[in-house]
């Protein structure tokens, strides 16, 4: 193995690995977080076969850190944490003080030294927000009460973490601090990271949205991606070199400031991708970290460590419900969603490995609990209906929780009768604004966070989750609904919410749209009564208004283009001009009470080599030219001055009597070059055409 080409192997097996991790993680209905872990501990030097560059891995997973952060400070709501406040934030503090506590105390009770402890206890009390959301998306629960105030807890956890990194490096770092020179230098990390988000927050917010509008006006696509990217990483790098900050708190800075951008939606689309790629780097360099001899040899400390992530945690969340007045069953879904650890842990663990404070037998032990709380974190949701059925059986213990909750919006459990819509795009908001319009009551499916929230805006009740990829269906109560609408853009996805939903409910009518004859036919195979094609429907569209601006009648054209739909705009692929034309024929038809006619013009025809203009048919027969077949060309609006050559299909609108008129002036023999005309027996003979 060259030296040179280390850190390429270990990128690409990295992601090979991960990829493949991955997807057992998806078979065994695991998180794929856990697959990725797996994945990089399969390349890392700790396992056989390949030994990958962990150290220079880790310098590629900051690039993952960034983006984490920086998607993280995009979708950042402040709305959303301030309608669950009263719970969120005294729960979110709580959670965090008793949790660094109760971790802080199973270090001691290993042995460990103080800031070890300490570093422990803050990487316990802080949970994922990315299995969290996945997880609630997974159960139909994002939008319910329980799902908002778990999102909001997070979102205080998440500024807590920007913090805790922030002061971790003054605490901790190198040399003694005490007294007044550790105020003293808390005083100044603090003096920086407040004069950072000034400047981000007074001059940033309006520099860097300018420049992207700029950037999006007058530059190629390309040049977007890369400046979202330069904003993302330099304003990280920044915060790191100049002011002795985290790369965490300079990304999510970042975010925020261009989420008050109108371009916000496009920046988070632009940089999903690459956020997914660099995140899956950074759990699959998390992975490769990993001793599983270290974790062997210390097996009672994981499963004590387990144990106070997966069960602790969820006590005294449940313990904070009660003193919170929460509600039994919001107490239950954030006991269960905030029961794991997970990348904020590990960036945690990161610092303290390198301020010295966690050796790398102490960090594997945070990195396998991790894992494990992970695995062990989506059957949690299973206990949710179990656990507040028994504990209903107490009125005096399930009343504790409901003191004082006010209920939240949530979508309607007992809607029926309604239209069940997946995806709000440009496609399922004019769909939901027409059924609202008539009072048809609507349901949204939607998984982009930031789409299902202006849905929600618009005031119809939403699921926010992949409806192609979890258990979401369940919650939309398709055995009552009247139609399913999928708008969606990803066919090998629409074509399987079909089949799970005829699977629920047999006999539900199914409109779904489709971008490929393949897919019209795999949607229709799948059990879908009507599909669509917007890139054909806009053809059509455009077709239609073409003919009226040109005079023809409304109910003659919308019958062609009914034709054109049928068999799955069947009549509009390549190999169907015989159909495109025959339906051609019937809108012609249909315009008047003549027949259309075809007119071949013969060989010693006297109209070839004239144009349509001087041979004015119209005036001299009273037949309309319409269409002009030549060869394998179909032209269907004639230019005056198209000039006619011989054996030219002309399409004719026009009465019997006036078709023998047409007849004797295209097919008339044209002079010779004496003077005389051809001889009617010589002059080529003519085929007319229904």
């Amino acid at each position: 193995m060259h030296g040179d080409t280390i850190l390429l192997l270990s990128f690409v097996l990295a992601l090979v690995a991960a990829f493949a991790g991955g997807l057992l993680a998806r078979v065994l209905h695991l998180p794929t977080i856990v697959g990725y872990l797996a994945g990089g501990l399969v390349v890392g030097p700790f396992t056989p076969g390949f030994a990958g560059d962990s150290a220079a891995m880790s310098q590629l997973a900051e690039v993952g850190i960034m983006f984490l952060m920086f998607g993280t400070g995009l979708h950042f709501s402040l709305r959303d944490l301030l309608e669950v406040k009263a719970v969120a934030v005294p729960g979110a503090v709580l959670q965090i003080t008793l949790g660094t506590l109760a971790g802080f105390a199973l270090a001691r009770a290993f042995g460990w030294a103080v800031a070890a402890g300490v570093l422990l206890g803050l990487s316990v009390s802080i949970a994922s927000t990315v299995v969290l959301i996945r997880n609630l998306t997974d159960q139909g629960l994002y939008q319910s009460r329980g799902g908002r105030v778990a999102t909001g807890w997070l979102i205080v956890e998440d500024l807590a973490t920007v913090m805790i990194l922030v002061v971790l490096p003054v605490v901790f770092g190198p040399g003694e601090v005490h007294g007044a020179r550790l105020v003293s230098e808390l005083g100044v990390a603090i003096a920086k990271t407040v004069a950072f988000i000034a400047i981000m927050l007074m001059i940033g917010s309006r520099v860097l949205p300018w420049l992207l509008r700029g950037i999006a006006r007058f530059c190629p696509r390309e040049m977007f991606q890369l400046a979202v990217v330069v904003i993302a990483l330099g304003t990280a790098t920044a915060a790191s070199v100049l002011f002795d900050l985290s790369v965490a708190l300079g990304a999510f800075l970042a975010g925020l400031v261009v989420s008050t951008s109108k371009l916000s939606h496009r920046v988070a689309a632009e940089s999903i991708p690459l956020q997914d790629l660099f995140s899956i780097l950074f759990f699959a360099s998390v992975g490769m970290m990993v001793d599983p001899l270290a974790l062997s040899a210390h097996l009672v400390e994981l499963a004590c460590l387990v144990a106070l992530i997966v069960a602790g945690k969820w006590a005294i969340n449940m313990l904070l419900g009660v003193a919170l007045s929460a509600g039994l069953r919001t107490s239950l879904t954030v006991a269960a969603g905030l029961s794991q650890i997970g990348e904020f842990s590990f960036i945690i663990g990161q610092t303290g490995m390198a301020l010295g404070v966690l050796d790398a037998d102490q960090y594997t032990l945070i990195l396998g609990a991790s894992v494990l709380s992970i695995a062990l974190n989506s059957s949690a949701f299973g206990f949710i209906d179990l656990i507040e059925r028994r504990m209903q059986r107490w009125p005096g213990l399930a009343a504790l929780y409901e003191r004082n909750t006010r209920p939240l919006c949530e979508p309607s459990r007992g809607i029926s009768g309604h239209v069940a819509v997946i995806g709000y795009g440009a496609a399922g908001h004019g769909v939901t604004e027409v059924l609202q319009n008539l009072g048809i009551p609507c349901l949204v499916v939607e998984r982009d966070l930031e789409a299902a929230e202006e849905a929600e805006e618009a005031g119809f009740p939403v699921l926010v989750g992949d409806a192609a990829n979890s258990e979401i269906l369940d919650h939309a109560h398709l055995d009552r609904a009247r139609v399913l609408a999928i708008t969606i853009r990803r066919e090998p996805s629409a074509e399987k919410i079909i089949r799970d939903a005829l699977r629920r409910a047999g006999d539900l009518s199914i409109v779904v749209r489709a971008d490929s004859e393949d897919g019209v036919r795999s949607m229709i195979a799948a059990g879908a009564r009507d599909v669509v094609r917007p890139e054909l429907e806009g053809g059509i569209e455009i077709m239609r208004h073409t003919l009226i601006d040109l005079g023809f009648r409304s109910k003659q054209i919308q019958c062609y283009a009914n034709d054109l739909r049928e068999s799955g705009y069947e009549a509009l692929g390549d190999d169907a001009r015989a159909k495109r034309l025959h339906a051609f024929e019937r809108l012609l038809a249909s315009l008047s009470g003549a027949d259309m006619h075809w007119i071949d013009l013969g060989e010693r025809s006297a109209a070839a080599g004239q144009t349509l203009a001087s041979l004015d048919l119209r005036a001299r027969t009273g037949a309309t030219a319409v269409a002009l077949r030549r060869g394998q060309n179909l032209e269907l609006f004639l230019d005056p001055e198209t000039v006619l050559r011989v054996g030219d299909s002309l399409g004719l609108i026009c009465t019997p009597d006036e078709l023998d008129q047409a007849e004797e002036v295209l097919n008339r023999p044209c002079e010779c070059a004496d003077g005389t005309d051809f001889p009617d027996d010589a002059a080529a003979p003519s085929t007319r055409a229904r």
